[in-house]
């Protein structure tokens, strides 16, 4: 009988400034065991470096998966998805919204701006991390990842 197809390693880039969640976001993917490797950025001047591969990001991959804190400093999340989506490499990046505080009008305009979906921060710890859990093997089991930009020349 055929062996099932080993799991693709999912890139995920991680923006938040709140070490806890860091940390918990961290152990949920670590306890989904599927392959994935988490980058974390500090700021959403940070997730835009390590996007277009600026300064000390030069070699960083491309995401299959972005995870955006809303209230992030220097640039918040919703200015990170405005640039994001405003950019033709970047814009079929998934973009999942993680925030422990959503207003009516951050969902919106994110919807606007054709995030792909919320992920309210539950206040129990084992909920967060089921939630995360949860969002990893969707995008790695039941997802198809979205088109790489090909390649000029």
């Amino acid at each position: 009988m055929p062996q099932p197809a080993p799991a693709r390693q999912l890139e995920v880039l991680l923006a938040e400034d709140n070490e806890f969640d860091v940390h918990v976001t961290v152990a949920a993917f670590r306890d989904a065991r599927v392959p994935s490797r988490l980058h974390c950025v500090k700021d959403g001047e940070a997730a835009i470096a390590f996007l277009r591969h600026m300064g000390e990001h030069a070699q960083a991959p491309r995401p299959d998966l972005i995870l955006l804190d809303l209230n992030l400093p220097k640039m918040n999340g919703l200015e990170v998805l405005e640039e994001i989506k405003a950019d033709p490499t970047l814009k079929n990046i998934p973009v999942v919204i993680v925030s422990g505080c959503i207003h009516d009008g951050d969902i919106k305009r994110a919807y606007e701006l054709q995030v792909s979906s919320f992920l309210m921060k539950p206040l129990e710890v084992d909920e967060y991390f089921a939630a995360v859990r949860s969002l990893k093997e969707l995008w790695v089991h039941a997802a198809s990842p979205a088109p790489k930009p090909d390649s000029p020349g």
